[in-house]
């Protein structure tokens, strides 16, 4: 059985679609999840990047873009009253459901579908207070070690080279090297393909990524 770290922020709607048509992608194949929730924002300040949101045609794109991901894939979705919010509160939560800083299924599944189902505001006060009661979390989604928690989540994604979300981990057969990243909603069925024993994987991986930088744009 393959282990799987599933890094993700709840603000993100490829996350969520991700996490949805997961099970069915990964039909058949031997594999164990991990949900580690992160702070996205966090990346895009140690990348130097920008969010989808925060560029005005690539927002509008996003948005019709996972729309039509839904249509086609059959994921109920209703887009939340206003976004990008504040996604602290959830991902506290998140990470106060275990001592870990990691969440099962049902827990994410609950965060998740507040969000992208609801049609209500994602930082919602009276919402976070009804699935907070909910999940029951073992530990005070406001207390210093969960906040801590959440920010070493998202220096051990960092660590790693993840740069998005969602991110799917998986390790090599060769445990010396660096894991394999998938970043992104539509990388499931390169996942499914790896678990599959695709022999590509072990040939080209590495090998593809082995282009020479050329021309830089100054900033």
């Amino acid at each position: 059985m393959t282990p799987i770290t599933f890094w993700f922020d709840p603000v993100s709607p490829y996350a969520y679609l991700a996490f949805e048509r997961l099970p069915q992608v990964l039909q058949g194949c031997s594999y164990s999840v991990s949900y580690r929730p992160l702070l996205f924002a966090g990346l895009l300040s140690h990348w130097g990047q920008l969010g989808p949101a925060e560029i005005a045609p690539k927002r509008d794109w996003t948005y019709r873009q996972v729309a039509w991901l839904a249509h086609r894939d059959g994921v109920a979705l209703t887009m939340p009253a206003a976004h990008p919010f504040n996604p602290l509160p959830l991902l506290r939560l998140l990470v106060a459901c275990s001592e870990d800083g990691t969440a099962n299924r049902d827990q994410c599944e609950t965060v998740l579908h507040q969000v992208w189902r609801s049609g209500g505001a994602g930082d919602d006060a009276p919402a976070l207070a009804r699935i907070t009661a909910q999940l029951a979390p073992v530990r005070d989604p406001q207390s210093g070690a969960v906040k801590q928690a959440l920010r070493a989540n998202t220096d051990a994604a960092i660590a790693r080279g993840i740069f998005g979300v969602p991110t799917l981990e998986l390790p090599r057969s060769d445990p010396a090297l660096d894991p394999l990243l998938f970043w992104g909603a539509d990388a499931l069925d390169m996942v499914a393909a790896c678990l599959r024993g695709e022999p590509w994987f072990e040939a080209d991986w590495d090998r593809a990524a082995g282009v020479a930088a050329g021309v830089q744009r100054s900033r």
